[in-house]
Parts: C-alpha cells; sequence; structure tokens
C-alpha cells in the first residue's frame, strides 16, 4: 500500500470494462447543461472537483492532473475559478483541500496524492459537498469514478439534499459498469445535473467537458454560450456550438 499523502489538507469526520463515450452520449450531456437554470453568480465561481483515489484509478487521477488546468483557462474572461478537490482512498480516507484559485496550486495537491486500494466513499463526498454549500454557494460539483460500492437509496437521498441547496452534480464515468451507471444517472438527474462516459483514451473529449462545466459553475448558461462561440477550434468548437 502506498504511503499516505503529507499535502495539507483537513479531513471531513463523516462528510467527507471501458468503453469511449459516443458523439450522441456527449451531445446528450451539453444539451442537458444547456436545458439548466443559470447559476447566478456573484464574483468567482466555485467548483468542487471530487475524485475516486482508490488503486484503479491511478491512469484516470493521472489523466485529470494534466487536464485540471484547462478549467482555469476557460473561465479567464468570465471570471474567476475558485476549486476544492475532495478524493477519497484506502479503507475509510477522505480529505478535502483549501479552495484554491489556480491550476499550479491545485497540481501540486493532485501530484502529492497516491491512490491507495479500497472501496468508495461517495456518501462522504456528498455530504461535505452539503456542508460546504452551507457556508458559501459552492456552484457546482464535477465527480469522477468507475463504480459504486455504496447503498445507491442513501447516495440518492444525500443528493437530494444537495439539490435543495441549487448545487448541480456532473458526473463522469469511466466505463459502463451497470450500477455505477444506475447510480450516477440518478444523482445527476436529483439534482439537475449531467452525466457521461468517458475512457483514457478520449482526454480531449474530457477536457472540453471540464472546461465546458467550469465556465457554467463562473457564470452560468450565458457565459458557457459565449464561450462556444468565441472558441475557434477542434473539438470544442463542435462540442460548444450545439449549446448556441
Amino acid at each position: 500500500m502506498a504511503a499516505q499523502s503529507k499535502t495539507p489538507v483537513r479531513t471531513e469526520k463523516g462528510a467527507i470494462e471501458t468503453t469511449r463515450s459516443s458523439g450522441a452520449e456527449v451531445d446528450a450531456f451539453l444539451t442537458r447543461v444547456k436545458s439548466m437554470t443559470p447559476t447566478t453568480v456573484s464574483g468567482r465561481g466555485r467548483l468542487i472537483f471530487a475524485m475516486d483515489a482508490t488503486m484503479s484509478r491511478q491512469p484516470a487521477w493521472d489523466l485529470a492532473l494534466k487536464l485540471q488546468a484547462d478549467m482555469f483557462r476557460a473561465v479567464k474572461e468570465v471570471g474567476g475559478l475558485d476549486v476544492q478537490l475532495v478524493y477519497f482512498r484506502g479503507l475509510s480516507e477522505t480529505r478535502a483541500s483549501p479552495w484554491v484559485g489556480d491550476p499550479e496550486a491545485l497540481a501540486r495537491l493532485m501530484a502529492r496524492v497516491a491512490c491507495e486500494g479500497g472501496f468508495t466513499q461517495m456518501r462522504k463526498v456528498l455530504t461535505h459537498a452539503r456542508r460546504e454549500s452551507k457556508k458559501a454557494k459552492v456552484n457546482a460539483v464535477v465527480y469522477v469514478g468507475d463504480c459504486i460500492e455504496e447503498d445507491i437509496d442513501e447516495l440518492c437521498g444525500r443528493a437530494g439534499e444537495l439539490a435543495l441547496l441549487g448545487v448541480p452534480m456532473f458526473l463522469f464515468q469511466e466505463g459502463r459498469e451497470p450500477r455505477a451507471e444506475r447510480a450516477f444517472k440518478e444523482i445527476a438527474r436529483l439534482t439537475r445535473g449531467a452525466y457521461c462516459h468517458f475512457d483514457a483514451g478520449s482526454a480531449r473529449q474530457l477536457r472540453e467537458l471540464l472546461a465546458a462545466v467550469a465556465v457554467y459553475a463562473t457564470g452560468g448558461r450565458k457565459a458557457l454560450q459565449d464561450y462556444g462561440a468565441a472558441t475557434k477550434s477542434g473539438a470544442a468548437v463542435r462540442l460548444l456550438e450545439q449549446l448556441s
């Protein structure tokens, strides 16, 4: 088992088979974002970036580490973005970082975390997100994982509590494990968020989706539409023009 991270983070007690996404799934994801009620943002957007850091997740963790800077770059014309990293690993470890406002700080936090064997702890993530949103508005929660080993009804109950606070969850599933897919889709529905598959071969796709959520968290639907109009090349144009 890998040594535990020495990253300066606080522990939140009690709260905290791969297939490629089809174009239709991404279209549906972006359509869902478009249909959401715009977030009212005052100042900087606040986004919780939650990840499963159990042993099998190391490749996805490394991918997210490479892509996270794109979230900050995407919102430069809209405003600022503060991100809090939340992760779980091992048998009972769930940690939340301080809120950070630049990609270098988030990269340093992520680079010091080693994935460890263990079980999912999404219940703690949902509880932590609710607690943080009660302190100050959280505009979106991104969750990256591949499976669920917890009671889905209990998770949905906690997601409902988060929904009452107006916090949408955007869930990205690596692979198509059926039980996790059902749970992620239901949590997305309850929180008025969205859900999409990804795999290690879809880095560009995941990059665009993360950027879209970051822009939404910072400026709402109008900002996301403006961002799509300003994008000039590649996959970003093809994905974001669907929101025009």
